[in-house]
C-alpha cells in the first residue's frame, strides 16, 4: 500500500488490498446512494448494511436491479432512529464506515455526534476532498471546504493532521501541505499569512508530523512550479508540488471546490474526519461516481483509523 495514487483508479486497486470494508447507511431509501452502495458491492470495494424503510428500499431496489438478497437491511422507517441505529454499527465495531442516505444533514450529523452511540472524539470534525484533475499528475487533497468556518491556528493543526493521514492510506509517504493565502509571504495585516507562517514553523519544529508543510502560499505556486519560478519561489519546499490543499477559511475552500467540480472535468471523494471512523457525507446533487469514490476513499481511510 505504499504506492502513491494518481488517480481513482489507483484508489480502487488499493482498495483491492485490503480487507474488504463494511458500510452503514443511514436512512438508505436513496435511488443515487443505493446506486452507488451497489457499485460499490459489484466492485468488491465495501458491503453494505441498510438502515431506512425496507419497504421503500426494495422499491428502489427492483427499479436498479439491486438484488436485495445480497445485503443485510434493518427496517426502521424514523429517521431519527435509523440514524442512530446505523450509527451505532459503526460505534459498535459491526460496520467500517458511515454514509448519509435521505435524511437531513443535520439530523446526520446528531447521529455522528451521539453521546451514547456516535462517532464523537472530542476533537473538532473537519472534511476532505480528493480531485483527480487533468492537468495534474497527482491527487489532490482539499481541506476544509464544507465543514468548519473558520478554523483557528490549532484547528487548522488538526485538520492538517486528519489530511495527512489520509493522504497516507492513498499511498502518499510524505505528503506536502500548502496553507494558501493569496500571497507567499508574511504580512501582518494579513493573519492568514501570519497563521501559515506558524503552521510551518510547528513542522519544522516537530508539532506537526509525517508531512511537510511550507506556507503561505498562493495557490499557482503551491501547484505548479512555472508559476514559482516566475515569482521566484523555486526554494519553496512545496511550490508545484503540493499534496494537501489547507484553506484559510470555508469560503476560500468552497470556492475553489466549486470551480472545479463545474468547471473542470474532474473525478472526486470525499469524507468527514476528525471522527472514530469515516464518514460519508455526502450532498445530493452529487453524482453517484462521486459516491463510490466517497466509499473507495472511506475504505482506504478506515485502515488509518
Amino acid at each position: 500500500m505504499s504506492t502513491n495514487s494518481k488517480s481513482f483508479d489507483d484508489l480502487l486497486a488499493k482498495v483491492s488490498e485490503i480487507k474488504l470494508k463494511k458500510l452503514s447507511v443511514a436512512v438508505a431509501q436513496d435511488k443515487a446512494v443505493l446506486e452507488a452502495v451497489k457499485i460499490a458491492k459489484e466492485r468488491g470495494i465495501a458491503d453494505s448494511i441498510l438502515v431506512g424503510d425496507e419497504d421503500q428500499i426494495a422499491k428502489i431496489a427492483s427499479e436498479i436491479g439491486m438484488n436485495l438478497a445480497d445485503f443485510k437491511v434493518i427496517d426502521e422507517k424514523d429517521i431519527v432512529e435509523a440514524s442512530l441505529k446505523a450509527v451505532k454499527l459503526v460505534h459498535d465495531g459491526e460496520a467500517d464506515m458511515y454514509m448519509k442516505g435521505l435524511l437531513p444533514t443535520g439530523t446526520f450529523l446528531k447521529s455522528v455526534l451521539n453521546k451514547e452511540v456516535g462517532l464523537r472524539t472530542g476533537k473538532p470534525l473537519s472534511h476532505v476532498c480528493v480531485f483527480e484533475i487533468p492537468g495534474i499528475d497527482r491527487l489532490l487533497f482539499l481541506t476544509d471546504v464544507a465543514f468548519m468556518p473558520y478554523p483557528t491556528l490549532e484547528d487548522k493543526k488538526c485538520i492538517i493532521e486528519y489530511t495527512v493521514d489520509v493522504a497516507k492510506a492513498c499511498g502518499v509517504t510524505m505528503p506536502k501541505v500548502a496553507p494558501l493565502a493569496a500571497l507567499e509571504t508574511v504580512n501582518e495585516k494579513m493573519p492568514v499569512t501570519v497563521e501559515a507562517a506558524e503552521l510551518t514553523r510547528m513542522n519544522e519544529a516537530g508539532e506537526i508530523t509525517g508531512c511537510i508543510v511550507d506556507g503561505p502560499l498562493s495557490l499557482d505556486i503551491a501547484l505548479y512550479k512555472e508559476a514559482a519560478e516566475e515569482k521566484g519561489a523555486l526554494d519553496r519546499k512545496v511550490a508545484g508540488d503540493a499534496d494537501i490543499l489547507l484553506f484559510p477559511d470555508i469560503h476560500a475552500g468552497n470556492l475553489v471546490y466549486k470551480a472545479i467540480v463545474h468547471m473542470v472535468p474532474c473525478k472526486n471523494g470525499n469524507i468527514l474526519t476528525g471522527t472514530k471512523a469515516p464518514v460519508i457525507l455526502t450532498s445530493r446533487s452529487d453524482t453517484v461516481d462521486v459516491k463510490v469514490n466517497s466509499i473507495a476513499l472511506a475504505a482506504l481511510a478506515s485502515e488509518t483509523f
